[in-house]
């Protein structure tokens, strides 16, 4: 399929890189990791809980710590936390690791998505989706200068979108 034998999902929270990527590396029969998991995992308690007591700088040095890990593994799945691609070198890591495939979403998928979710910091607030909207206007052009792909994940099935990335990436 590739050359690169690592997958590396980003996009916004809400658009399906957790459930796509344990579906995906099933299919691959790969490993599968999810950034923030990692980053619970080594502090031993959730992204909450650290974005309370380090805030949002203090979980991204642990988000970039992790990312330095995970992508020297292969062959992996990767779900990347929604900020991941904030930070240059990480940017550069994925990139160059790996292939990068966007699982673009709008606003409003997101707010369905996610609309019980306690666990989500950046969505403390009180209007998510105007959070939400400004979150896009600065991440999403970030998510596609470092796709290799970009796959729509509004209203469809998990396994449609693996489908659309093994095809995709098949081509790459």
């Amino acid at each position: 399929m590739t050359t690169r034998h690592n997958i590396f999902l980003v996009g916004p929270m809400g658009s399906g890189k957790t459930a796509v990527g344990r579906a995906l590396a099933r299919r691959l029969h790969w490993d599968f990791r999810d950034s923030d998991a990692e980053v619970e995992s080594r502090t031993g308690v959730d992204v909450p809980y650290v974005f309370e007591k380090e805030g949002e700088s203090g979980f991204r040095q642990r988000e970039s710590a992790a990312l330095e890990r995970l992508t020297r593994l292969a062959p992996v799945v990767l779900a990347t936390g929604g900020g991941a691609i904030l930070n240059a070198d990480n940017r550069r890591l994925l990139v160059e690791r790996g292939r990068v495939v966007y699982l673009e979403t709008s606003v409003q998928q997101q707010l369905e998505r996610t609309r019980l979710s306690q666990t989500r910091p950046l969505l403390q607030h009180p209007n998510p989706a105007q959070r939400l909207q400004e979150l896009m206007q600065i991440r999403e052009p970030l998510y596609r200068q470092i796709a290799h792909v970009t796959v729509q994940t509004d209203a469809r099935r998990v396994a449609a979108v693996v489908e659309e990335i093994l095809r995709l990436l098949q081509g790459q």
